[in-house]
């Protein structure tokens, strides 16, 4: 396995750094970091020690590293690398009582962690997903407190969540985050997203997509060229508005205007 790195500053609120990497032989000293680190093992296994305790991060599970707790790690086969990749969250990301909930607990089973994590890394692919993967974000902390037993507060909050529609419903051409609006509205992030899945059955991030979709349909049907409806709808390029129209419609933009 050839070593190599990326690292990058996604424009996530509250995601500071994304790292991908992968090692030959590289064995990291003991270190502490600023950020919570959330490590996701590709392939191979990594042995380290954090806060005086050893443990193994490995593919069917997630990791998660407190900021200011030392800790290092290694292959942990002898002769065999890994493949890993790092979201670095704001030291603000969690509770103060959760670095050290964590660094008893560091490893985080279950399909709905890593589905979260992997959709984060999945939305960054894109560069016009990050609305997408901020909401991942949101949707991993809330996993992440309910595994250090820190529960979040209840979703239902119907008044928040139509003046949330109501926000998006007036922004649907604009590009804007999750944070934006939880300040706007004197929410939380967090318990905003809740509360609108609660009450309308999908995330705010869905809800503004099919709203873009349902603006561009109408404008192919008037005419449109495909790529002035995309950008007119808010999608960052053509490409971006046929990956959800063909998700939400069944077709491509191209051929709903021809059968217009």
């Amino acid at each position: 396995m050839a070593d190599s790195i990326r690292a990058w500053h996604p424009s996530v609120p509250g995601l500071r750094e994304v790292l991908h990497a992968s090692f030959d032989d590289h064995a990291y000293p003991m270190h502490a970091h600023d950020d919570w680190a959330v490590l996701l093992i590709d392939s191979g296994a990594v042995a380290y020690e954090l806060d005086r305790g050893r443990h193994h991060a490995l593919p069917d599970a997630v990791t998660i590293l407190p900021p200011g707790v030392p800790h290092d790690g290694r292959s942990a086969t002898k002769g065999a690398g890994f493949r890993k990749r790092v979201l670095y969250f704001e030291s603000a990301w969690l509770p103060e009582s959760a670095p050290s909930a964590a660094a008893v607990r560091p490893t985080l089973d279950g399909a709905d962690v890593l589905e979260a994590v992997r959709a984060i890394h999945d939305a960054l692919t894109e560069p016009a997903e990050l609305l997408e993967a901020e909401h991942a974000a949101l949707v991993l902390q809330d996993r992440v407190l309910e595994r250090l037993h820190a529960p979040a507060d209840a979703p239902a909050d119907a008044p928040l969540a139509r003046r949330l529609r109501d926000l998006l419903e007036g922004r649907v051409q604009e590009a804007f985050t999750i944070a934006d609006a939880a300040a706007q509205l004197g929410a939380h992030p967090s318990h905003m997203t809740r509360a609108f899945t609660h009450a309308y059955g999908m995330p705010p991030h869905r809800y503004l997509i099919s709203r873009r979709v349902d603006h561009a349909r109408r404008l192919l049907v008037d005419g449109w060229r495909v790529a002035d409806a995309a950008a007119s709808a808010g999608f960052h390029d053509q490409a971006h508005l046929t990956r959800h129209f063909r998700r939400i419609l069944g077709t491509t933009p191209a051929r709903f205007k021809a059968g217009s």
